[in-house]
């Protein structure tokens, strides 16, 4: 089969196209064709070594296909079903090795790209707007990149819960997208223009939440947004780490709260991961939650992919078509 080898950290040239030997199933483990995989931040992280893991591997987290072969002792799914997953190594290639009991049934009448590209990202802004900070009927929040995957789901999932949300993107386009999806307002990242913005649709007070997925960049204005007991939650540093800083901060500025989320964390018992997992499926079956695939790679365009993304160059999602017969074919 075909799949993506890291043999050394880098840039996205080290993503390779190889040949591997098609892997068999053992106890408790399913073999799924894939159809899609999804491109995260995640991936870019472990690929250039901020994450370090060990050397070589077949990268990607997230995807959905068809399982084609069960090991021993699987009951959770059956051959010719159509799951998806998160948090699972070896997503860039056109079969996986997996963990049965990870796999989250895909609903009749959701296609595998569609859920390909929701799955992890949905159920990281899940997390974030149901328990990191439950949003309530009239909160403001503010979401970073709120054009990029997670944002411009999270976007909608706080306007389901009744909220309004502030959001930054870095180009008009990407603005006009994360207005599309619910933002009351967007601003760029000048220095001051968040803050003027938390002001205006507060009356001075401060956002309930920042959920902050760029990192050190954004740190400092993030907390600036807050009002008194206002929460923090950075869940990623696409922009880089944030640097160490003085706790009595939080206290000077209203008794404020700093975490750093893990989407693992929220999704460790099987029953919460099917809940969250199933709950974001649905929502984009029906239709509730629109879910955008901005671009389209085939596996041989990975490193493609990872370029496009670190250039902040994608709206949206960005999948690898990873079926056989696609594998191959042109960028689109």
């Amino acid at each position: 089969m075909k799949a993506i080898r890291v043999s050394r950290a880098g840039g996205p040239e080290v993503l390779e196209l190889v040949d591997v030997p098609r892997p068999s199933p053992g106890p408790g483990e399913a073999l799924v064709r894939l159809a899609a995989a999804g491109v995260n931040f995640i991936d870019v992280y472990l690929r250039s070594g901020r994450y370090p893991r060990e050397l070589p591997y077949v990268p990607g987290q997230e995807g959905a296909g068809t399982v084609v072969e069960l090991g021993p002792g699987v009951t959770e799914v059956a051959v010719g079903d159509v799951v998806a997953w998160a948090n699972l190594p070896g997503s860039y290639a056109e079969y996986a090795l997996l963990s049965a009991d990870r796999l989250v049934p895909v609903p009749a009448g959701l296609d595998p790209e569609t859920a390909a590209a929701v799955l992890l990202q949905g159920m990281t802004a899940h997390y974030l707007c149901h328990d990191t900070h439950p949003v309530r009927p009239g909160d403001t929040v503010v979401v970073h990149a709120a054009a990029g995957g997670v944002g411009m789901l999270l976007t909608q999932l706080v306007r389901m819960r009744g909220g309004t949300v502030i959001g930054t993107a870095s180009t008009e386009a990407k603005a006009e997208a994360a207005r599309e999806a619910g933002a009351a307002e967007v601003v760029d990242y000048r220095p001051g223009a968040l803050l003027a913005a938390v002001r205006k649709h507060t009356d001075g007070l401060g956002a309930a939440a920042v959920f902050d997925g760029i990192g050190g960049p954004t740190f400092d204005e993030s907390l600036a947004a807050l009002r008194p007991r206002g929460v923090l939650a950075v869940y990623g540093q696409s922009g880089g780490p944030v640097p160490p800083f003085d706790l009595q901060r939080l206290n000077a500025a209203g008794s404020l709260f700093v975490t750093r989320p893990n989407l693992e964390h929220h999704i460790t018992a099987r029953s919460e991961l099917l809940r969250r997992g199933t709950a974001v499926l649905r929502l984009a079956r029906d239709g509730a939650l629109d879910v955008r695939v901005g671009r389209r790679f085939p596996l041989a365009g990975a490193a493609d992919a990872h370029t496009a993304l670190e250039a902040r160059a994608t709206i949206a999602k960005t999948v690898l078509t990873c079926s056989p017969e696609t594998a191959g074919s042109p960028v689109r």
